[in-house]
């Protein structure tokens, strides 16, 4: 998905970008034209650890500059990078770690864990790493295929019978493998209205249910089109095939060997909460702490929380091939290939500034060459926190970036810069352009809104009075149930029965279409209401769309067919 910080032209022409932070997906641009929405590859430990090993880390890392050929970026200069980095985006807390041949060279955390409380970050601070659990999904996948216990092109439904998605041919030809490669077919982020806001009560049981109302926005196995709720049915296979949850298949049989010693599959299974970040994000213009995301369903896709340290474990067993330890094997190099090997292709834009040649998505990670090598890599994003984690396989080169507010440029800016000078790039400036992408869009956004809430504010001084009565009542959708239309004290009011976060007053705009205005302002997704009409002119329906070009796609209203039932 399009990251803060990201911004893409075609043809010569700017597209309004969305501000996506649940899933944040690296290099990718996306452009709405027409109402259709575009990718483009646009390339820009267990232990806590002591003082002697800390300086074992710096001694690495030192050791590291002698050998290179490239000027390797120094201590002092990620300390400054970091720091500018920081300021420019207003982030409270970062954590960097770099990993080179196998060696941890750089981990240090810079700021705080929460505005509330100014406690330091450190390399072991945990952070919630989002959609970088896909990649632990895959992996559990992968020990399950090694077994023998499953194959990546066994059905679906040889394992859950009662999966179905809106076409039965697509239904009965579905794999595993489809799970975990953002191609079947459904829009980006199909469904992610049963997590986001997460005061949400769907069951996976309601997740694989609703799957079937979903139309294709392309044909089966065409189009790269990000989800989430495929990755929670991917959990599921792993439950009934190992006959354990996912959380414990994947703390047992992958955190565990490794050593992950504080990581955990979600939230509410940190062993101690003592060094775990706030949630933070702008809201009407200054960085605040926001209440923490938690999802019942969604660890597969992205509830993981880890640390600098222990993902550091994570990612040297990755470029070993699924080795670690003394020779032992997380998963097969067999298994391991098929990771990193493309699934579904995306298109490359011109002017790349890594001169890439291709992007694809593997099993739980995006492929692309930079300056001739093999980038894996992924984001990561939950509200008020995004992460990256970057690997450079044949220079044995690993960057990992966790931060505790909702701003991509911000890990985009460090991790660039960190890859360019192993990559021997100098004289980019990658704080400097994302923060200028960044100011260029939002002002693009906000001219928008700004007009939208120009005609709401028109619209009360007028003179026209709206008869607010007609459009109160219970509206249905299918798959995310009743909303409730209400008037108190002479205001519409919008509230979900099955989402309670999702309640907001609506405004008058233009006709029969309104504006949601939601009570949590850091959602940052307000929303058209567009009202049908029967043909007696009473309300009989309601569609809605983001009023925001940067809304986050994990607000799928578009996903919406309302229907009044009373």
């Amino acid at each position: 998905m399009n990251i803060e910080g990201k911004s893409c032209s075609l043809f010569g022409n700017q597209y309004s970008l969305l501000k996506l932070y649940r899933l944040v997906l690296p290099n990718i641009c996306m452009f709405r034209s027409d109402n259709q929405l575009t990718y483009l590859f646009m390339s820009p430990l267990s232990v806590r650890l002591p003082s002697k090993i800390k300086f074992t880390v710096l001694f690495l890392f030192l050791a590291a500059f002698t050998t290179s050929k490239a000027q390797v970026i120094t201590p002092d200069s990620i300390d400054r990078l970091v720091e500018r980095t920081l300021k420019t985006f207003d982030v409270p807390g970062i954590a960097v770690a770099i990993v080179k041949d196998d060696k941890i060279v750089f981990a240090k955390g810079y700021g705080v864990h929460s505005l509330a409380s100014n406690k330091k970050v450190d390399e072991n601070t945990l952070f919630g790493i989002a959609s970088n659990s896909k990649a632990f999904t895959a992996a559990a996948i992968g020990i399950l295929a090694d077994e023998g216990k499953l194959k990546l092109d066994d059905k679906v439904t040889d394992y859950i019978p009662e999966f179905k998605l809106y076409d039965p041919w697509v239904t009965s030809e579905f794999t595993i493998r489809d799970l975990l490669t953002h191609r079947s077919g459904l829009g980006l982020g199909a469904g992610d209205l049963m997590d986001f806001p997460d005061s949400t009560n769907f069951t996976m049981k309601d997740v694989i249910h609703n799957l079937r109302y979903f139309k294709p926005v392309s044909s089966f196995r065409s189009k790269f089109d990000y989800d989430n709720q495929l990755y929670k049915v991917a959990g599921e296979v792993v439950t009934r095939v190992s006959g354990m949850s996912w959380e414990d298949f994947v703390e047992g049989r992958i955190m565990k060997p490794l050593e992950m010693n504080y990581s955990s599959a979600s939230y509410q299974r940190i062993k101690d909460y003592s060094d775990v970040v706030d949630a933070h994000s702008p809201v009407d213009g200054k960085v605040v702490v926001i209440p923490r995301y938690f999802t019942n369903t969604g660890n597969a896709a992205g509830g993981i929380y880890s640390s600098i340290a222990d993902l550091s474990k994570w990612v040297i067993m990755q470029m070993n091939n699924g080795k670690y330890g003394d020779g032992k094997q997380l998963f097969s190099e067999a298994v391991h290939q098929q990771m990193w090997s493309p699934q579904t292709i995306l298109p490359v834009g011109a002017n790349t500034p890594y001169n890439s040649h291709f992007a694809a998505y593997g099993l739980g990670w995006f492929l692309n060459d930079a300056k001739g090598y093999k980038e894996i890599s992924h984001t990561g994003g939950i509200d008020g926190m995004v992460t990256q984690i970057t690997l450079l396989p044949e220079l044995k080169l690993a960057i990992i970036v966790l931060t505790n507010q909702q701003s991509g440029a911000a890990f985009s800016a460090i991790t660039n810069q960190v890859k360019d000078s192993y990559l021997g790039i100098s004289g980019r400036d990658w704080v400097k352009t994302y923060s200028d992408q960044v100011k260029s869009r939002e002002e693009g956004a906000d001219k928008v809104t700004a007009e939208v809430w120009k005609q709401v504010e028109a619209r009360k001084h007028d003179g026209s009075k709206t008869n607010i009565a007609p459009f109160a009542g219970t509206y249905h959708d299918v798959w995310l149930g009743d909303i409730i239309i209400s008037v108190k004290d002479g205001q519409l009011w919008f509230n979900a029965k099955r989402s309670p976060k999702l309640t907001g007053i609506v405004l008058p705009y233009k006709g029969n279409t309104f504006v949601v205005k939601w009570n949590y302002r850091s959602f940052e997704a307000d929303a058209f209401a567009m009202f049908s009409v029967d043909e007696n002119g009473n309300p009989s329906g309601l569609k809605m769309r983001p009023v925001s070009p940067l809304t986050d796609f994990s607000f799928d209203f578009q996903d919406l067919d309302f229907k009044k039932v009373n």
